[in-house]
């Protein structure tokens, strides 16, 4: 017989007289999207452990998606005001409270994050660890410096960013938390997480990368008074996104920061005040750029560094990311991972979509497949942008045949009435009408890409779409331009 206790921060067992039994039925290793399956593991009955160190609902909530659009609402709200006597209106922008708009931001979501906890410890059939855990057997952790073991476990341990090692930056020496790092290092870099709470807007900014975080931070903080300076690798700035919306971004940005595309940085070194980032071209073109803030925003890395996966039998990739099958199972046996740490999309909503499989498969024990295709993605800039499937540059490299469709917001009537001179929806098709892509950029693109997002998942084709009624004067006009135009 074996007696257990469990309590939010300790675990023990006594009166062990035969074979150890699993101390759980399932053991859930983050508490991002990762903690809505161990609610519904504990809502089957099933005795269930939620391992979370930092505060519950992970990066998204807490270090990423949540307050990123907040301080971006901001942003937009101070540019409506400066453009509009576009609209002949009268209006002058006095200034913004920036620390008010962070506690704000601050006091909601960690209001949503505390009572996410207190629910959590309440809840039957739930243990809560709030603290640091690493595999030191099969389907077995250590917590509470003792041995907990389950009969099944996920692995939603998420992602951090990624500081490379620049000259200056030196070396970081981080858990798999982003609420538990330390620097050992020669410059006070910003990373994505800090610059989210910090309470002062910068009279000055560097970003090194033009990735989305790069792009996303630089114009809030442009936005609001700062000084921005954008250094990127690639010959644009979101290189990932198709070549035209990219070109396109990059002339946009570039008329409101210095942009410094194709230059790849060598070091960072304090200066004055402030810092210095030196970067270069692939021919040996010298650049130094200063600013009194460094943000470093050069992409995201997998937490299974120090996580013992190896001693619990799961693989992981080249990189780094737990690697899964069609279910989400990795290579040990009852052993599932999901969101940013499997590596399938890194993306809040793909990590939900796989959340609901899990559940299937972990908690229910169906056999549900996932299927990631078009997996949609926006980046919350002004324009915004946003994109689905193949890109032009995808389309050239697999030798696929295609045609194009575009269409710009400024030809349709809702364009002429909010006075949107650039932005535009791009479709890619084979010309016998298989939609490939589609991407957008312009006002509210994020919400647009969604009607070729449904065609694209349902095997909708161009006629579908094109034949479809589009209500007048709608920004949706233009996505039915694009279509229209393949039909031509």
């Amino acid at each position: 017989m074996q007696v257990r206790r469990t309590a939010a921060r300790g675990f023990f067992t006594v009166g062990v007289v035969a074979p150890r039994m699993a101390d759980f039925d399932v053991l859930v290793v983050g508490g991002g999207t990762g903690n809505n399956v161990a609610a519904a593991a504990a809502d089957a009955g099933l005795e269930t452990a939620l391992v979370e160190p930092g505060p519950l609902g992970g990066t998204c909530l807490n270090r990423g998606c949540n307050p990123s659009k907040m301080l971006i609402q901001a942003a937009n709200a101070a540019n409506h005001v400066r453009e509009a006597e576009r609209f002949h209106v009268d209006a002058t922008l006095d200034g913004v409270d920036y620390a008010a708009v962070v506690d704000e931001m601050d006091d909601l979501l960690g209001g949503i994050a505390e009572g996410m906890e207190t629910r959590y410890r309440e809840k039957e059939n739930l243990t809560l660890f709030d603290e640091y855990t690493e595999f030191v057997d099969e389907r077995t952790v250590e917590l509470g410096g003792e041995a907990v073991t389950a009969e099944k476990v996920v692995v939603a341990t998420g992602s951090r960013p990624v500081v490379p090692p620049i000259d200056g930056l030196g070396d970081v020496a981080e858990r798999s938390s982003a609420a538990h790092q330390t620097q050992s290092d020669d410059v006070d870099y910003l990373t994505s997480q800090d610059a989210l709470y910090a309470r002062e807007v910068p009279d000055s900014l560097v970003v090194l990368g033009g990735g989305y975080i790069a792009v996303e931070l630089g114009y809030v903080f442009g936005s609001l008074g700062t000084d921005v300076t954008i250094v990127e690798m690639m010959d644009s700035l979101v290189p990932r996104e198709d070549g035209d919306v990219a070109a396109a971004f990059t002339d946009i940005a570039a008329d409101r920061h210095d942009v410094y595309t194709g230059h790849r940085v060598t070091a960072v070194e304090e200066r004055g005040d402030g810092y210095a980032v030196h970067a270069e071209t692939e021919t040996g073109e010298e650049v130094t750029v200063e600013g009194s803030e460094v943000l470093v925003a050069l992409g995201r890395r997998p937490n299974t560094d120090d996580l013992g996966l190896e001693a619990a039998g799961i693989a992981v990739d080249d990189r780094g990311f737990v690697r899964t099958n069609e279910y989400l199972e990795t290579s040990a046996e009852n052993v599932w991972a999901q969101g940013d740490v499997a590596g399938n999309a890194l993306f809040k909503h793909s990590g939900d979509y796989e959340t609901r499989h899990a559940i299937a498969n972990v908690v229910r024990d169906e056999r549900r497949e996932v299927d990631l295709s078009a997996m949609p993605h926006t980046i919350f800039t002004e324009p915004q942008i946003a994109g689905v499937g193949a890109t032009e540059e995808d389309l050239d490299d697999e030798d696929t045949e295609y045609v194009v469709g575009r269409a710009d917001y400024a030809d349709s009537a809702m364009g002429r009435a909010k006075k949107l001179d650039h932005g535009f929806v791009k479709v890619l098709a084979t010309p016998n009408g298989e939609i490939l892509g589609a991407h957008a950029i312009g006002y509210e693109a994020s919400t647009l890409l969604h009607e070729a997002v449904l065609a694209m998942r349902t095997g909708a084709t161009v006629d579908d779409v094109a034949g479809t009624i589009h209500a007048h004067p709608t920004l949706s006009k233009v996505v039915e331009a694009a279509f229209r135009e393949l039909q031509a």
